[in-house]
């Protein structure tokens, strides 16, 4: 938050791995991987004025396999391969937003939204499918959250008080 741009192309460079993940609603007030791509490809692009640094298959490796590295599971997750966990996301490409694709890499990093999954697999079982989760009653814990966030809310109030 306004604390400058990290040199992550010249990081890599360096031959430091480096992953990419969401800090947290606190900071940004959302966690979509896809969009945390679109705004660290465009970033580095801006601030270097090089339209060249950071492209599409560089992101999804921080988001993927790098990601994978640097939280030291990158035997297990971040790229298909046999023996590892097949965790996969199914995206619907067939939206008038998504269409026509012209390069995969780009369209994921630039276009593709959260809301656009599909499907998802952890571990090679099905936990959402249609976009309806399968193993948690989502309104059960929306409600929780927003009962968790009202007290909250009091709690930071009285405080000011």
């Amino acid at each position: 938050l306004a604390s400058g741009v990290a040199p992550v192309p010249d990081m890599i460079k360096a031959g430091i791995v480096v992953g990419l993940g969401t800090d947290g609603c606190a900071s940004n007030n959302n966690l979509d991987m896809f969009q945390e791509m679109d705004t660290t490809a465009k970033l580095h692009k801006v601030a270097r004025l090089d339209p060249t640094l950071m492209d599409a298959q560089t992101v999804i490796r921080m988001a993927t396999c790098k990601g994978a590295g640097v939280l030291g599971v990158e035997d297990l997750v971040g790229c298909l391969q046999v023996g590892m966990k097949a965790d996969i996301i199914i995206i619907n490409l067939h939206k008038p937003h998504l269409t026509p694709i012209y390069n995969e890499y780009s369209h994921l990093v630039y276009t593709v939204g959260g809301a656009d999954v599909d499907t998802v697999l952890i571990n090679g079982k099905v936990v959402m499918h249609n976009r309806r989760l399968l193993t948690i009653d989502e309104e059960r814990v929306m409600e929780k959250v927003r009962e968790i966030a009202a007290r909250v809310k009091r709690s930071l109030d009285l405080n000011r008080k």
